[in-house]
């Protein structure tokens, strides 16, 4: 059974940084493009960040972009979100999920989803 085990959400003040981590285990890593979503309390899962197989090319919502970055080493079978300059509207649910699209933003576009990590950003 495929596994996706995010760690890294913590409790952290507005303009902190934080670097989640994605371990998959039991999927041929290499063959599924990854990305992160999150979740607040009462909205939908919101597309956070994508990348390609390869690691070459990354997607970005627009409410991230230059604060968050998106990486994978393929070589540990995991993927990382390091995130800088957090602000309280970031607090939410964090999880990681795999497409068998190079990149994809849709929740639908992915078919294997981990637990989530818990990113709570004080003011």
């Amino acid at each position: 059974q495929v596994q996706l085990v995010e760690s890294g959400g913590a409790l952290v003040q507005a303009g902190g940084s934080l670097r989640l981590s994605c371990a998959a285990s039991r999927i041929s890593f290499r063959g599924y493009g990854m990305g992160w979503f999150r979740q607040a309390p009462g909205k939908e899962r919101d597309f956070v960040a994508a990348i390609t197989r390869s690691g070459g090319g990354t997607a970005y919502a627009d409410s991230v972009t230059g604060r968050f970055t998106i990486s994978r080493d393929n070589a540990k079978n995991t993927m990382y979100l390091q995130m800088n300059d957090l602000k309280p509207e970031d607090t939410a649910l964090y999880y990681c999920a795999a497409s068998v699209l190079e990149v994809a933003r849709d929740v639908k576009d992915y078919v294997y989803w981990g637990q989530g990590t818990q990113v709570t950003v004080s003011s």
